[in-house]
């Protein structure tokens, strides 16, 4: 194993570094929490009290939570209430809003107990085009500060709110919030009745790179011969979120539908287990070997997909944004875009000193050929990796590359990504997108 200068171990990091907000995230008063409480001050009974705050609770029911509302003289933003409604055992009840929360300092992100009610609240100032996910995590025991990473791991959806999302490795599902300003989705939501249908198909694909097999999502979309012969392929990691809990397919139909991009057939493998995602992805040869060398092979022999590189996407999020960068820069002759969200920059392999420049950064600036296209999306919540991507975005102009992306308002979440995939997507695919670079990568295999 290689040794950094200390004399320790080398070891390719498989988490981010813990490192705190740079900032608390900005609380609010939230004008209706205000009213509540001069409203029970001022109720002349038990009886009126209560009543008061089953009128609280009716109008939050029926408005859904979060609460959202304007602040005096501040249009660009809004006062963001979670609520949760307790029992006499709740004791504390801690807010996991992605990115929001400081997981170095969870007790920040403990909400406010209205005396004397059932009411547990916490508000955000937060602007307009923000949206991401939460769970609520109520503790009826009284756990101290230091055991507020467990309660954490308690937590579960919003019963107010019944908008949800998948969690990694089927877990409970988050609530999703999102204000009015935040980026629309680019597709018919919900799906247009009488929408064609693609097709999806999870098929075992072997792999000598890896040394097992790989379960493999694939869709394929209703189009005519000529359509299918342009062969436009998306390869996106995490196969088994994309298809198995988000619904990536009704996504797809949509834009396919409307024109705001071709139809294109998706390969989709399956990371396993976390571990298992943490020792394939990232700069590993390997992996670039199985998804180059193998699994756009084998769908050559199954599927409609072409070979050319400029209409071929490599995608992924987080880990997997990561490893997507590298397949693009390993493996130009088969990868001509690539989608990479939230990719985590921080990652190096064993031996590779860190530096103020990520590993993949330096990678690029190195060299790599210019006809890639590159389409890098990260949250403005994602304290480091928004400076990494915005870093790897410069290196990237300066050498001559065709990049695009967003800062979109919100954290590392699928939430975001949904739409932030359609848009690069429609970025590197779409009627609007810039033509094909003439450059042609060459046949190196992985680097």
């Amino acid at each position: 194993m290689a040794r950094t200068n200390g004399g320790a171990p080398a070891v390719s990091p498989a988490t981010p570094p813990r490192t705190p907000r740079p900032r608390p995230a900005e609380t609010a008063e939230s004008p209706r929490l205000t009213r509540l409480a001069a409203e029970l001050a001022a109720a002349g009974s038990p009886r009126a009290h209560a009543a008061e705050l089953a009128r609280f609770w009716a109008e939050a029911a029926a408005a859904g939570t979060p609460l959202t509302e304007p602040l005096d003289g501040d249009p660009e933003h809004r006062a963001v209430t979670f609520l949760w409604r307790g029992d006499p055992a709740t004791r504390q009840v801690l807010l996991l809003v992605n990115r929001l929360m400081d997981r170095t300092d969870l007790t920040t992100s403990l909400m406010r107990h209205l005396p004397g009610t059932d009411v547990w609240h916490l508000s955000y100032r937060l602007r307009t085009d923000h949206r991401g996910s939460y769970r609520i995590a109520p503790d009826t025991e009284g756990r101290p500060p230091g055991d507020l990473g467990r309660l954490a791991a308690t937590g579960v959806r919003d019963p107010l709110n019944p908008h949800t999302v998948a969690t990694r490795w089927h877990g409970p599902p988050g609530s999703v919030f999102e204000l009015p300003h935040a980026p629309a989705r680019p597709w018919p939501h919900p799906p247009r009745p009488g929408t064609p249908r693609g097709t999806v198909r999870r098929h075992r694909v072997p792999s000598a790179a890896l040394g097992a097999e790989r379960e493999v999502w694939t869709y394929e979309p209703v189009a005519s011969d000529r359509d299918r012969a342009d062969g436009h392929t998306l390869v996106l990691l995490d196969g088994d979120m994309w298809f198995g809990q988000l619904g990536l397919e009704d996504i797809l139909d949509g834009l396919i539908a409307d024109g705001a991009i071709p139809p294109l057939t998706v390969l989709a493998p399956h990371a396993v287990d976390n571990a298992t995602r943490a020792r394939e992805f990232g700069g590993r040869p390997a992996y670039v070997g199985f998804l180059a060398g193998e699994l756009l092979p084998w769908a050559a022999g199954h599927l409609p997909v072409g070979t050319d590189p400029a209409r071929t996407v490599v995608a992924g999020q987080s880990l997997g944004g990561l490893t997507a960068l590298y397949a693009g820069y390993a493996a130009p002759h088969r990868f001509g875009n690539v989608l990479a969200q939230s990719a985590s920059l921080w990652w190096h392999p064993p031996g590779e000193q860190t530096g103020e420049t990520a590993w993949i950064t330096r990678h690029y600036a190195e060299g790599a050929p210019r006809a890639l296209r590159l389409h890098l999306d990260v949250g403005l919540h994602e304290w480091g990796m928004l400076e990494q991507t915005r870093d790897l975005r410069r290196t990237l102009r300066a050498r001559g590359h065709t990049v695009t992306g967003t800062d979109f308002n919100g954290g590392h979440d699928y939430a975001c990504w949904a739409i932030a995939l359609a848009q690069g997507l429609i970025a590197l695919l779409g009627p609007g997108a810039p033509p094909a670079p003439t450059e042609t990568p060459p046949a190196t295999g992985s680097r």
